[in-house]
């Protein structure tokens, strides 16, 4: 009899991979998590060891120096970090989803070429710049403009709450040139081209976010991604990659804190026994476990059908839309059952369940998704 499949790990490559994430994390990320989050600062040679494993371009063909596998790998790497620092975990993402996944699936052999070695190694940061000071889920209604001069193309305009902003040198901005969305590489040669200070926030404070100021900013002909207008087509396809690997940091949260809660109930004593013999501590364990153990199983089986193919906004939807809310559910279950503990900073319950929110708000909100999921099934079942 054959072993069952095992949809976590659908081949020994996504095990060894898992292996090698979580090893990375007990070690090098989980002792440093807590000091970064209090200094609100990306741990930035760290980052570059995820260069060393060859992390920063997991999705990446192994023809042009990155690892070669897919949405599961992407899946994986999120689900693993976030069990220690989903702040750290998040500047990956907005690195090796937003800037280099997405570059990669719409540049050239020429643009490759001069950018992807120095972001796959970490001595480059990445960021994507789409959001808005006005717009954010209303992407359409973006303001920041591009106009062709010459051999460049001129931008004005501001992104903001982007994360990796600071240190990026690197940036995949949107801009709408005639009216049509299009996607530019801007880096920091680029006259007219500056950030802001930090935005400091409640949580994910291991990554860094600011604006990205565009003021007569002229980008080379060269660095046009794609054609022009052809913005939306690769926005929309990264989105839902973006979306599973959010909901796989969801995953993570949940893990380590349904994790904490189990242990914590078994060695808490009231009134003479174990506070997990008691109903309502049952509860919480029972309830967290069940969702964390739902969300594993649609963030997976969503992850076989994400690719640069295969186009899946009804599952990155759906996963995201499901996954968010459980990580802040299960950390809020799991300060509940450590009472004073839990709140404070010298457990990382509290830092987990500050991380948590962002995740129903970043890369789409809860209520964008619940649009999303309408229109699709509405045209599926028209």
């Amino acid at each position: 009899m054959s072993d069952p499949f095992d949809l976590c790990n659908p081949t020994p490559e996504h095990l060894m991979l898992r292996e090698l994430v979580a090893d990375f994390t007990a070690r090098e990320v989980e002792p440093q998590a807590e000091a970064q989050d209090r200094k609100q600062e990306l741990n930035l040679p760290l980052f570059r060891t995820l260069g060393e494993l060859g992390l920063l371009g997991i999705t990446v063909p192994e023809e042009w120096g990155g690892a070669g596998m897919d949405a599961t790998a992407a899946v994986i790497v999120h689900h693993e970090l976030s069990k220690s620092d989903p702040g750290f975990c998040l500047a990956y993402l907005a690195h090796a989803m937003l800037f280099v996944n997405n570059f990669f699936h719409c540049s050239t052999d020429e643009q490759r070429r001069r950018y992807l070695e120095p972001v796959l190694s970490g001595e480059q940061v990445g960021c994507m710049g789409m959001t808005e000071p006005g717009h954010g889920t209303d992407v359409l209604g973006m303001t920041t403009t591009a106009r062709r001069a010459g051999d460049r193309y001129i931008l004005n305009g501001t992104k903001t709450y982007i994360t990796n902003g600071p240190e990026a040198q690197l940036a995949l901005v949107y801009a709408k040139l005639d009216g049509r969305v299009t996607a530019f590489v801007v880096d920091r040669s680029c006259p007219g081209f500056s950030s802001s200070q930090p935005i400091h926030k409640m949580g994910m404070r291991a990554s860094t976010m600011s604006e990205l100021i565009f003021e007569e900013c002229e980008v080379p002909v060269a660095n046009l991604l794609g054609e022009e207008g052809s913005g939306m087509v690769h926005m929309m396809r990264n989105l839902e990659l973006e979306r599973l690997t959010l909901a796989a940091m969801s995953l993570g949260i949940a893990d380590r804190c349904l994790e904490i809660m189990v242990r914590h109930a078994k060695e808490r004593v009231a009134f003479g026994q174990p506070i997990n013999r008691f109903g309502q501590i049952q509860r919480y364990i029972g309830d967290s476990y069940a969702m964390t153990e739902a969300t594993r199983a649609l963030v997976y089986k969503v992850a076989l059908a994400v690719g640069p193919e295969q186009n899946n906004r009804l599952g990155s939807d759906a996963a995201k839309l499901f996954a968010a809310p459980v990580g802040k559910q299960v950390a809020d279950h799991c300060m509940q059952v450590m009472g004073g503990a839990g709140y404070c900073t010298e457990f990382p319950v509290e830092r987990l369940l500050r991380d948590a929110k962002l995740l129903e708000i970043g890369g789409g909100t809860l209520e964008s998704h619940q649009k999303n999921i309408t229109k699709d099934l509405t045209r599926h079942f028209a």
